[in-house]
């Protein structure tokens, strides 16, 4: 009698355990990308005094390093063969590396301003280079972490849960941490704030390597392949490009609104950092709430993906995010609880959003694999961080070039109307047109239902073929 091949439905399921070590990777990653997303942008400006328009164009040089170091890291991870696996030894090795570059991007020695615009564009590019060698790795595990598209899509879930969190403590303690450990001193705060943030960072990627394991090995007969040809298999494949392209601007609009969220609360809506709800001043609730409004949208996505196809929902949570920022542009600027519903609304689209993405990615990947026999994760999903740390870049470029072009100027007592013009428009309208423009480009993402039915039987025919 032969063997049956094994169905999605007798996969063995994760367990607690590993689906929380999973998770609490990305944690590991917001503890720091998070305040990087949020503050770095004030931090640089309004903190350690970079010119916007010196700081925007830094923040889009160095992509061109992300540009080649995001589909090699890729290739290395895809080709890596240890007792360990191919992607978790990246967790274990790079920690440590990626923390300590973290605090440096805080540390604010006291240069010339030529000197501190060089160890900017220096600290950002190391600490994206280790983000680079830890995240990509981290986010191709979870193409391997099992053979079913159903336990992958519950990883995803798990993984944005604790992004969730992560960002959530961001945001609600970041800026009381600045005050209490700085003692008033906004540099020092932030450096320590950081080397606290950073340590923890360790902790967490270094239980997702012990608590997690690679199921779906590299067949013995795959062919490494060229470089040239894992390139064009990558870009062949039409729906990640399409994902790809969402991706960047899904994180333009998000890093526009969220890094432009201190500008608007102290210059356009005039409040400071009076405590307003526990130990939260009104960015920090804004900040916060807006990051409770992503953990609930991502633990929601499973219910969602139950009435709703992924297309249809990544396109639905898009236009709901871009509907929340212009009806956030229409609010009067004193009606801050109106503002914190709508940014909430906002985010939690994002949290949809995010979880649909990565879960995306992998059935990209097994797409990939189903078309050309080659197991490529790392490389899809490399080229997919590169994406999104291109996104973040530019949406973090995009608010420091219209602070430059509306004439903000840090040195003024009262900024002028056109600056507050300036910071109302980034905040508010361009992050709505990105996430727009991210939902009217999903009508070209072609994997469906059926088709990943399709993909997950033949590719475990194939699998017990092979070990057979």
């Amino acid at each position: 009698m032969s063997q049956r091949p094994p169905t999605p439905s007798s996969v063995a399921p994760l367990s607690f355990v590993e689906k929380v070590g999973y998770g609490v990777g990305d944690m590991a990653s917001n503890l720091y990308m998070g305040i990087i997303n949020v503050y770095l942008l004030y931090y640089y400006v309004d903190v350690w005094g970079i010119d916007p328009a010196s700081a925007a164009f830094m923040f889009l040089i160095t992509k061109v390093i992300d540009a080649v170091s995001d589909p090699v890291m890729g290739l290395i991870a895809d080709r890596t063969r240890t007792k360990m696996g191919r992607y978790r030894p990246y967790l274990l090795w790079v920690a440590v590396p990626c923390a300590l570059f973290g605090y440096m991007l805080f540390s604010g020695p006291e240069y010339s301003e030529s000197g501190k615009l060089i160890f900017a564009y220096l600290s950002y590019s190391l600490v994206m280079l280790a983000y680079t060698a830890i995240n990509v790795p981290y986010s191709a595990l979870l193409a391997v972490i099992s053979p079913s598209e159903a336990e992958r899509t519950k990883a995803t879930q798990y993984r944005f849960i604790f992004a969730s969190l992560g960002t959530i403590l961001v945001g609600a303690s970041t800026k009381p941490l600045v005050q209490w450990l700085g003692g008033g001193d906004e540099m020092s705060g932030f450096r320590l704030t950081m080397a606290l943030f950073a340590g923890l960072s360790v902790l967490l990627f270094w239980f997702t390597f012990f608590s997690t394991k690679e199921r779906v090995q590299p067949p013995a007969t795959e062919a490494s392949g060229s470089v040239r040809e894992d390139l064009r298999d990558l870009v062949s494949n039409i729906s990640w490009v399409v994902l790809a392209l969402s991706g960047i601007l899904v994180v333009v609009g998000l890093v526009s609104r969220i890094s432009s969220a201190t500008f608007y609360t102290k210059y356009c809506m005039g409040l400071g950092d009076e405590t307003v709800l526990w130990w939260m001043d009104s960015t920090s609730l804004l900040v916060t709430s807006g990051f409770v409004g992503q953990l609930i949208g991502a633990l929601l996505s499973p219910t969602l993906l139950e009435r709703f196809d992924k297309r249809a929902l990544m396109i639905i949570a898009n236009l709901l995010a871009a509907s929340s920022m212009c009806a956030s542009y229409l609010i009067p600027v004193d009606q801050f609880g109106l503002t914190l519903a709508f940014y909430t609304v906002g985010i939690f689209a994002f949290g949809v959003i995010i979880t649909l993405l990565f879960a995306m990615y992998t059935d990209c990947a097994e797409y990939g694999e189903w078309v050309t026999g080659k197991n490529n994760a790392g490389l899809t999903v490399s080229a997919s961080m590169f994406s999104l740390k291109a996104g973040s870049a530019f949406g973090s470029a995009i608010p420091l070039a219209i602070l430059s072009w509306f004439s903000f100027d840090k040195a003024l007592p009262q900024q002028p109307q056109e600056a507050i013009e300036g910071i109302q428009l980034m905040f508010n309208v361009v992050p709505a047109l990105f996430f727009g423009l991210a939902g009217v480009l999903m009508l070209g993402y072609k994997i469906d239902r059926a088709l990943l039915a399709q993909i997950e039987r033949e590719l475990a025919e194939r699998r017990l073929s092979q070990e057979g």
